[in-house]
């Protein structure tokens, strides 16, 4: 394969304008972790259909479901990363071995997971509760979604490995296709509609499943078949630890997201569970809910994170510079709109899952609480993977477990102990703004001496 064919398609990323660039690279992700959210959304709505139990069973199961996600999303990220920096450079062929041995890692995860959702899910899930009932149910659910792990891992990861190289495009067509087939097989499996059997939770997990193998099929056919990019070679593959050090270097930091989402969902359950078994679906209501702000500004950082990656290994800072900026302004207004959103109609949301008085009350107090720091947390997260486009994963590492552990589970412990349920859900908003403030700081104070230092080196 030519060599001026396989950096053809990167050298956009440090030549057309930005803003149509950014738009061109984003909006793809946008629309499919927008219709990933959509999913997530009608999935626990037919859930929520089947009973209130049902919809706390799913919660309960939930931050499993998160420690696969941030296994995926983090090696993504960071093979995301080391390729589009690596195509800056004009290392290609290091860039196609280094996606060669994300795909073999793939490969061992889906395995490892797999064998233990067989063995030891009834042991995870009674991590979380000692209610019977609703162990039985989170287990039905989880098992299914940990046995058919590699259709969740091998889409997240080859998708991460076309937006290193800049195509942002299929991974927005696997997503939505996944999403989609997911929303029209889940009540078929869920309720039993025509020749379908009843499997009531486990059908959603069964129907999560199909729908990302389908997705995965597709994406892989693109991966392998049709773009020119990255090559694929048994013959030239070449064992290299020093890739997977540099893919986990910022892969691992990266993981602490989703890693600390899954503590943090664990944690509160535990806090709120004393108070009240339906706070546990209430909080999870708040979090799929909160996908539809958050998921699209992971879609923005999608086609962001290339064009600061590549021209941070092209040393151009200006281009650095005002991409960022557009990133923290854009991911502003998205997250100011999802929290007027959720102040003004709290009690239309929180009725898409259940009717229930009581669900209905505690959840509009939930609602407007839990969602006052939006505006602050999109910027935050731009902040966060700019450090992750540029090689550097501590800081969104201590930004994920400062915002949803360390800060937030002290706080919400005391503010539950002193003022009780309702007061409770501020320690959430209080948590991500300290983050946000410090994440935001951090960069700003980085950035100035790395474009220094990239200004100097010319």
């Amino acid at each position: 394969m030519p060599e001026v064919e396989l950096t053809k398609d990167s050298d956009r990323l440090g030549t057309e304008n930005i803003l149509p660039l950014l738009i061109k690279l984003s909006v793809p992700g946008i629309i499919g972790m927008g219709t990933q959210s959509l999913y997530n959304v009608i999935d626990s709505i037919y859930i929520g259909r089947l009973s209130k139990e049902a919809l706390s069973a799913v919660s309960l199961a939930f931050p499993v479901q998160m420690i696969l996600i941030a296994i995926g999303a983090g090696t993504g990220v960071g093979i995301s990363s080391l390729i589009s920096r690596l195509l800056g450079k004009d290392k290609d062929n290091k860039a196609s071995n280094a996606a060669e041995h994300v795909i073999l890692i793939t490969l061992v995860y889906g395995l490892i997971v797999g064998v233990g959702g067989l063995l030891w899910a009834d042991e995870l899930i009674n991590i979380f509760t000692d209610n019977s009932n609703l162990v039985t149910m989170a287990v039905e659910y989880i098992r299914v979604i940990m046995m058919g792990s590699m259709a969740l891992f091998f889409p997240m990861i080859a998708n991460n490995v076309l937006r290193g190289a800049g195509n942002t495009f299929a991974p927005m067509v696997m997503l939505v296709i996944g999403a989609v087939l997911n929303i029209i097989i889940d009540p078929f499996l869920i309720f039993g509609i025509g020749i379908f059997p009843k499997l009531g939770i486990q059908g959603a997990a069964v129907a999560t499943i199909l729908s990302r193998l389908i997705g995965g099929i597709f994406i892989a056919y693109i991966l392998f078949k049709r773009q020119k990019q990255i090559e694929f070679s048994l013959n030239k593959f070449e064992f290299d630890f020093q890739l997977i050090k540099e893919i986990y270097r910022v892969g691992l930091p990266a993981m602490a997201m989703p890693l600390s989402a899954s503590v943090m969902i664990a944690g509160v359950n535990k806090i709120i569970v004393s108070y009240s078994t339906l706070a546990i679906a209430v909080f999870g209501i708040y979090f799929r809910l909160q996908s539809f702000v958050f998921l699209p500004i992971i879609g923005l950082n999608q086609g962001y994170m290339p064009i600061v990656g590549y021209n941070y290994g092209h040393e151009n800072p200006e281009r650095m510079k005002k991409t960022i900026k557009l990133g923290l302004t854009v991911s502003a207004v998205f997250t100011t709109i999802g929290f007027i959103i959720f102040q003004v109609f709290s009690r239309e949301l929180i009725q898409l899952f259940n009717r229930s008085p009581e669900l209905l009350e505690m959840g509009m107090t939930a609602l407007k609480r839990l969602t006052l720091a939006f505006p602050i947390m999109g910027p935050a997260l731009v902040a966060s993977s700019t450090f992750q486009a540029v090689g550097k994963g501590l800081p969104s590492l201590v930004h994920s477990a400062a915002r949803q552990v360390f800060l937030l589970f002290p706080i919400m412990y005391l503010l539950g102990k002193i003022y009780g349920l309702n007061t409770l859900w501020f320690a959430l908003p209080i948590a991500e703004f300290v983050a946000a403030v410090g994440i935001i700081t951090w960069m700003v104070i980085t950035l100035r001496t790395l474009f220094t230092e990239l200004r100097n080196a010319k």
